[in-house]
């Protein structure tokens, strides 16, 4: 069982959670822009986590809700749930 978050999965939270319509291209592509610039605030981030929590019935790791790029969220996230894996 594969229990990476990839770009496509982030960008379908990002719409769901928050609303925001990111291709997965751009998060691959360009994963260190913002999330403030994509328009992502703190409360997105926050419902993306949640998400994640509520998905995979795991908490996630307490800085998560504060990463500032597509790249660091990702990283942060996926070693947090592999070693939970």
């Amino acid at each position: 069982m594969n229990v990476q978050i990839t770009e496509e999965e982030l960008a379908a939270l990002m719409k769901k959670a928050a609303g925001i319509t990111v291709a997965p291209e751009l998060l691959r592509k360009q994963p260190a822009t913002p999330f403030e610039t994509l328009g992502l605030d703190s409360l997105g981030l926050l419902g993306i986590v949640g998400e994640l929590e509520n998905r995979h019935g795991t908490p996630m790791p307490p800085d998560a809700e504060r990463c500032k790029t597509p790249q660091a969220f990702l990283d942060l996230v996926n070693s947090a749930l592999m070693a939970g894996a």
